[in-house]
């Protein structure tokens, strides 16, 4: 006959799952579970750069036609001209793989960019559950804030680097040919849109500080000047181009995307300063509020005047 501690705790077979239970219901698992999962999520990015990598060899003409176009716009008397070749713009290579290296880079470049999408996830999914759900809120939010504005400025670079190779061949004596090889130009190339879609995310960085109640908007107005002159600072050193053109192509927007972030930490200021007087103690029940004798100490005159009948 059952007795009742078999009753409340019946047998459970192995391999069956009571319903309602959870294995670790806090997300938590072992180091070694922790390692095993970061192995499988890096096989899977490995091999989807591979299959984008893959496509973008095939891709690898329209690909270098779209960089090599802002060289191309510059006037003909910037480029050097080939005896018995083409008229236009020439690059050209050093060494016998020069050319084969180049269309590796650019597949490899061109398959991080097509599976960008797919390798955040893999990233995103081994953090999140590590995470808080504001957390995660935030992270949300930087991920699909970071990559447009990563592409923005990547766009805006792709528009400064006609004038900043005009700039630098100009800076060329009389008498001297310019002879650039493709490896110089797609650094440069390369150089100019990481830094210009990296400064467009400074504007995320200032965003979190404040939904982290590190930067309020009082902190933020009063040091206003220092962060614009903080941002051109940034922009004259960043800049693999040293004209003013391509400077302040990249340091007015983010100026202007600065200033977004402020009005941003003002108005949540707001809203958090109208909560808080709403609910100064949130997730504290009145009785726990009286309990530890909170509203005392959170209200100084009360404070003040206790003192002074001590």
């Amino acid at each position: 006959m059952d007795t009742q501690d078999d009753l409340d705790n019946p047998p459970v077979r192995p391999g069956v799952r009571l319903p309602g239970k959870r294995d670790n219901p806090d997300g938590s698992m072992p180091l070694m579970e922790h390692i095993r999962e970061l192995r499988n999520r890096v096989f899977k990015v490995v091999l989807l750069i591979t299959i984008g990598s893959i496509v973008g060899w095939y891709l690898y003409p329209h690909v270098w036609h779209f960089i090599e176009a802002p060289y191309c716009k510059l006037p003909q008397h910037a480029h050097v001209a080939v005896q018995g070749g083409a008229k236009g713009c020439n690059l050209f290579v050093t060494g016998i793989f020069d050319a084969l290296f180049l269309r590796l880079k650019l597949a490899i470049i061109t398959g991080i960019i097509i599976t960008s999408p797919f390798w955040l996830y893999q990233l995103g999914a081994f953090i999140a559950p590590g995470l808080y759900k504001r957390e995660r809120r935030w992270a949300y939010f930087f991920g699909g804030a970071a990559v447009p504005l990563f592409v923005l400025g990547g766009a805006l670079a792709y528009l400064a680097m006609t004038k900043g190779l005009r700039f630098l061949l100009d800076l060329v004596p009389h008498g001297v040919v310019p002879v650039i090889t493709i490896n110089t130009y797609l650094g440069y190339a390369i150089a100019m849109l990481t830094i210009f879609g990296i400064a467009f995310e400074l504007p995320l960085g200032f965003v979190l500080l404040n939904l982290a109640r590190i930067l309020t908007h009082e902190r933020f107005a009063k040091w206003r000047r220092m962060i614009i002159f903080a941002v051109f600072l940034f922009a004259a050193v960043a800049t693999p181009s040293p004209d003013p053109i391509s400077m302040l192509l990249l340091a007015i927007p983010c100026v202007a995307l600065v200033e977004l972030a402020e009005v941003f930490a003002f108005f949540n200021d707001r809203r958090r300063a109208r909560l808080m007087a709403a609910d100064p103690f949130p997730g504290l029940s009145p009785e726990e509020v009286a309990e530890f004798n909170l509203e005392d100490r959170a209200d100084p005159a009360i404070d003040t005047s206790a003192g002074q009948q001590d």
